[in-house]
């Protein structure tokens, strides 16, 4: 039996223009669209039509399922509580970050990582989830238990996306003492003495493990052809490093110059969309925005705020006179489902999945106000 909805008086954001018409969605797919309204389907009341949004890094699972120190929430009621934020911001797509490798003080236990991908899997066979999730390994290199926890995710359909990190002061995001400093000894109620040791263990782990993690990491990667990112590069080095591993998605670059040469390097360049929405980012290093108006910026990510991901591309076109609202909507639809394989997606146009986000905006903060999957209502 078909399927059918149309959604008539619309403004379709299409890649390259918006159209002011009507959108048909048949069997889970985009059928046609037309440049005028239909006389039949549901009145759009002129609101926009946006491609159904792809998120490609989000911590904000591990905020559900651990929201506060040493406590750990159910597993599945994490899931849905995270899926129906997602949902609500217009994200059709969504790759969970799960975290692989920690110290003694930070992290999660051997297998909790595997329990919450296991229940992942269950809540998607059971129909319990609005957007689809996949998961992305947030790969901590320069820890001695990495490999053991990539391991556990071996023969994982749904792991897409893999990152290769160091968070060792002296490295990237953390290139100096008093920036690490700013952000572990707060955050962690250290002593001077305490974080002096801390220090100290956290750059012999990075000297030791770093490099045998990454090489191992990327290369199984690239024998299961799992889209490979670097993060928080800061040098020209860092992005020569990067291109060795073969990395296509450059996360959060801490450097116009790192920035510049990832993306020239063929490289997808993403920043945070809370950076956008703020002005700046929360870790004092490059506006995002700066990065659009040099045309180096290719993908946004939500990060910690699902619905910035939805706010940042109407801010982009209100301040940055080099880019339209098509444009901005790629950067968090089409370019990064380009970017991890997922052709099938992130456009309007016939025969795409049928990904649609309803946005009312007569200015300010955008409204989603329905939000389908695959051609199916799902908020």
């Amino acid at each position: 039996m078909t399927r059918e909805t149309i959604l008539s008086n619309a403004r379709i954001v299409l890649e390259d223009r918006i159209v002011d018409g009507t959108l048909v969605l048949r069997d889970g797919l985009i059928a046609e669209i037309a440049d005028r309204p239909s006389a039949g389907g549901e009145d759009m009341e002129g609101d926009y039509l946006l491609p159904g949004l792809v998120e490609l890094h989000t911590d904000h699972l591990e905020a559900h399922y651990a929201p506060r120190p040493g406590v750990r929430w159910s597993k599945m009621a994490a899931l849905q509580a995270h899926d129906a934020q997602v949902a609500a911001s217009g994200i059709t797509t969504v790759f969970d970050c799960l975290r692989m490798g920690a110290d003694a003080e930070s992290g999660f236990e051997m297998g909790e990582m595997r329990a919450m991908a296991d229940a992942l899997a269950e809540a998607q066979r059971e129909d319990r989830l609005r957007a689809q999730h996949l998961i992305h390994l947030r790969c901590e290199v320069s820890t001695d238990n990495v490999l053991e926890h990539f391991g556990a995710f071996d023969d994982d359909p749904l792991v897409r996306l893999v990152s290769l990190m160091d968070h060792a002061p002296g490295q990237r995001q953390f290139q100096t003492l008093e920036q690490y400093a700013a952000y572990y000894q707060g955050k962690r109620g250290m002593s001077d003495a305490e974080f002096a040791t801390f220090c100290a263990r956290q750059q012999a782990s990075s000297a030791r493990y770093a490099k045998p993690n990454r090489d191992a990491i990327a290369a199984a990667c690239a024998a299961r052809d799992i889209t490979v990112a670097s993060h928080d590069d800061a040098t020209l080095d860092h992005v020569e490093e990067a291109i060795g591993y073969g990395v296509r998605l450059a996360e959060f670059p801490t450097s116009v110059a790192a920035a510049r040469a990832s993306h020239e390097a063929g490289m997808s360049v993403l920043m945070g969309a809370p950076n956008i929405v703020r002005g700046q980012s929360h870790s004092g290093n490059i506006a995002a925005s700066d990065l659009v108006r040099l045309g180096v910026l290719d993908v946004l990510s939500s990060d910690y705020v699902p619905f910035s991901l939805l706010h940042a591309p109407f801010i982009l076109a209100d301040t940055v006179e080099s880019i339209d609202l098509p444009q901005a909507v790629t950067m968090v639809s089409a370019k990064p489902a380009r970017t991890v394989g997922l052709d099938d997606r992130g456009h309007i146009a016939p025969g795409k999945r049928a990904d649609i986000v309803r946005v009312r905006r007569p200015s300010g903060v955008p409204v989603v106000r329905s939000v389908w999957r695959e051609g199916r209502r799902v908020a």
